[in-house]
């Protein structure tokens, strides 16, 4: 077997060993192949245990350079898909390019921002991040959102996407150009950049006016910046759209901890994201 398909196996293997639940109840994940221009992207998509034809949530990661642990990834995507999958909704974890499962499909968004910000600094970081946001990760995305739309066993009436971090500015930006995603949830969305590049800013308020799908933003109080949330619900309530924004008490005892809240303390967001996905969703 080759080594990362490998270390994949294992690492789904504990993710199901450590929750009786999942053992019980779920099936292992398949792994899918998504064509996004020139790029044979991976995936790994989870079907819940019961039924044929469900809701589906693409998950949008956030930044993971080539030189983190592919594990983490891969676990952290595992830890969501079975949360998602158990509740009933088919969830499908895509590895946009250069990034885990995807490692060897183009460049990495992270890797790109981190190299800008050492050639030019902060504002060279921005310009990559956002060009990266607006052109070849949204690509990706979309091309996964194409490929759910293409399967039976898809409710396309009912697709959602859930990011994190700059995932989350990612699945804001995409669902600002694609009416038929009828729900968004980020976690963390720009935490980190947010306080950082006006360009950033200016793009994710300029998303959710013309996001037509109910959105829940969600931010623990040790995250690395709140006014992301806070910025994103003053607008979206300027403008009386159905929208949510949950702060949660600090998760850990650091920013970083604070910001991965959602692989972190998944009981604390669990019952309120289901409840928003049941009442917009499901609706």
């Amino acid at each position: 077997m080759h080594e990362t398909m490998r270390r994949l196996v294992l690492t789904i293997l504990i993710v199901y060993l450590t929750d009786p639940l999942n053992a019980q109840q779920l099936a292992a994940p398949d792994t899918v192949t998504i064509h996004s221009g020139q790029y044979q992207l991976k995936g790994l998509l989870w079907h819940p245990a019961q039924g044929s034809h469900w809701p589906a949530i693409i998950f949008c990661h956030g930044s993971y350079e080539t030189t983190d642990t592919l594990d983490d990834l891969i676990q952290d995507v595992s830890l969501l898909g079975s949360v998602f999958a158990r509740q009933g909704y088919l969830f499908l974890g895509v590895f946009r390019r250069g990034a885990g499962l995807s490692k060897t499909q183009g460049a990495n968004t992270a890797d790109l921002m981190a190299q800008a910000f050492s050639n030019r600094g902060q504002e060279g970081r921005n310009e990559i991040q956002i060009y990266q946001l607006q052109s070849a990760d949204s690509n990706d995305i979309v091309s996964a959102l194409s490929f759910l739309r293409l399967r039976k066993d898809v409710d396309t009436s009912r697709i959602g996407l859930v990011g994190h971090s700059y995932g989350g500015s990612l699945a804001l930006l995409v669902a600002s150009h694609d009416a038929g995603v009828k729900t968004v949830i980020v976690f963390s969305p720009a935490g980190y950049s947010w306080d950082r590049s006006s360009k950033l800013r200016y793009a994710l308020i300029d998303a959710v006016r013309h996001i037509e799908a109910p959105i829940m933003i969600i931010h623990a109080q040790n995250d690395y910046s709140l006014h992301p949330g806070q910025a994103l619900d003053s607008v979206l309530s300027a403008m009386n759209k159905p929208h949510l924004l949950k702060i949660y008490p600090p998760s850990g005892s650091s920013p970083k901890q604070g910001h991965g809240m959602i692989f972190f303390n998944p009981t604390s967001w669990e019952a309120d994201v289901f409840k928003f996905l049941q009442k917009w969703l499901l609706k």
